[in-house]
């Protein structure tokens, strides 16, 4: 293992909560743990916990985002599946009322009732699908 990095890793196992993303407090942090006489070499062991602090902090980042987009997938999913029993609610109040009447024009009012909700349905799933798919590559 190259000399920066084993360096690096004994330091961070012992005083990781000194060090941050920031390499000038790294630095400084890095000056009161030890005696580096070598400027090039305390400058490179302190850009290597830099370096390893803010990939961490990527990972973790990218992390919670994946499980933000998972968490909210799968309430769209929830979404969807209790849509259409609740507008198959209303689409049954809305024929019984209609059956109430004696009218002879009944069975053209209950087609015409029960044909609006579906297509509204559609539709409304055609715009939820696609405002997923444009979050989707917003998040991306």
């Amino acid at each position: 293992m190259d000399r920066i990095k084993r360096i690096s890793n004994e330091v961070m196992n012992e005083y990781s909560e000194r060090f941050g993303t920031d390499f000038s407090t790294n630095k400084q942090s890095l000056n009161e743990i030890s005696i580096v006489r070598s400027k090039g070499l305390k400058n490179k062991i302190a850009g290597y916990i830099t370096k390893i602090l803010q990939r961490k902090a990527k990972f973790e980042e990218r992390k919670q985002m994946l499980i933000d987009n998972e968490k909210k997938s799968q309430e769209r999913r929830e979404l969807r599946s209790k849509k259409p029993e609740v507008e198959s609610d209303k689409d049954v109040a809305s024929i019984e009322i209609v059956d109430g009447d004696e009218d002879p024009h009944t069975d053209q009012r209950i087609r015409h009732v029960s044909e609006e909700p579906s297509s509204e349905t559609v539709s409304s799933e055609e715009k939820s699908i696609a405002e997923e798919i444009v979050d989707e590559s917003k998040s991306e």
